[in-house]
């Protein structure tokens, strides 16, 4: 197949940086064009990501704040640029992508220099520490939501609602109808911190569960994800209250867990917002309450204010109050479905297409002026 143009996409190592860089890469490949990761040494062995495609480590300091660390990471990044300029000699990218994390720096600073057309693309309701250092520069900001809190109004001409985008296999779930609930039948939960698993559920569903009308909690079927420290703890839990339990430390069959869960207990995350929206899951979310600019209670507003979700901060995330909202919730099918409907329609499900679109544009723009 003969390649079209170059995209190099830079992106931080974790996976909500990674997985919409992936989606993009495939979105771009399939219209034959060639591309090229930049990322740090966990970006690049993100498992089943980027297995074909050419990847980059470049180094890129952070700047913590300790202000003594900045020297040493500023010669990071300027190496890192310089790096990155010498890959760009070569591979003639018609236009950069970032997903922001520090190690997208060094490659946004050389295209800068290099005057090669930038995009950013912020997975988050808040714009991130890197994206808005590079905010003023760039041609294009990508965003995932219509409200994205530390976005400049001066910035408002460049800015591109597009969504984030996610998985092929997430994807095809949203041409599926919500999984029947018999009065009777098994009623499934699902429950996931992100890739890292989450304490405090491990805490708290097992408990909260509990708490449930017998004839509920004996039709229950929970999948849960939790920390390797907490398995033990947690499959003792779910045994001592007889509810039917499979726990893992990691889910490498997402999409058909979220197939067939009735509710999805978890994190706001980006990723795990765009999935809840991209298949039509109900949601009772747990902010991460230590995150930056506590972008994840920011993420779950769109969702909650549809009626697709409930938001529980974690200093209220209790037995007793994830029990209140499941029966709010769980025991009222209908209520369930129409949470369902409303989390799908936050969905944005062409979010990979526009924002290759996006990107095409921008290389269309800088043809016509060379």
């Amino acid at each position: 197949m003969t390649v079209s143009r170059h995209f190099v996409l830079a992106a931080g190592g974790t996976g909500g940086h990674m997985v919409p860089a992936a989606a993009l890469a495939g979105e771009l490949i399939r219209r034959g064009h060639g591309v090229a990761l930049v990322s740090d040494e966990r970006g690049v062995r993100f498992p089943g990501l980027f297995d074909d495609i050419q990847t980059h480590v470049l180094p890129a300091g952070r700047f913590g704040k300790n202000p003594l660390s900045w020297i040493k990471a500023g010669r990071q990044m300027l190496s890192g640029r310089s790096m990155a300029i010498e890959l760009y000699r070569s591979f003639k990218p018609s236009a950069v992508i970032g997903f922001g994390g520090y190690p997208a720096m060094p490659a946004m600073l050389a295209a800068f220099a290099r005057d090669i057309p930038t995009v950013i693309h912020e997975q988050n309701a808040v714009l991130g520490r890197v994206n808005r250092l590079v905010a003023r520069k760039v041609d294009a900001i990508a965003t995932s939501y219509a409200q994205v809190d530390r976005l400049k109004d001066a910035w408002s001409d460049k800015v591109h609602l597009v969504g984030n985008p996610v998985r092929e296999a997430i994807l095809a779930l949203r041409a599926k109808p919500y999984p029947m609930l018999e009065p009777d039948g098994i009623f499934r939960v699902l429950v996931t911190g992100g890739s890292q698993g989450a304490s405090v559920l491990s805490d708290v569903v097992p408990d909260g569960l509990a708490m449930l009308p017998v004839h509920f909690r004996r039709r229950m079927q929970v999948t849960h994800q939790a920390r390797p420290e907490d398995i033990e703890k947690v499959r003792a839990k779910y045994l001592e209250h007889q509810i039917p339990a499979e726990i893992a430390t990691y889910l490498p069959d997402m999409p058909e867990q979220l197939a067939w869960a009735h509710i999805v207990i978890a994190r706001a995350g980006a990723s795990t917002i765009a999935e809840l929206t991209a298949a039509g899951r109900p949601a009772i979310l747990v902010p991460l309450p230590i995150a930056t600019d506590d972008h994840q209670t920011a993420n779950a507003r769109e969702i909650v204010e549809a009626g697709g979700a409930r938001s529980i901060q974690q200093p209220n995330f209790t037995p007793n109050e994830l029990a209140k909202q499941m029966q709010r919730l769980g025991l009222d099918t209908k209520a369930l479905e129409n949470a369902a409907k409303r989390a799908r329609g936050c969905g944005r499900p062409n979010a990979a297409r526009e924002l290759a679109d996006l990107v095409e544009r921008l290389g269309d723009d800088a043809e016509a002026r060379a």
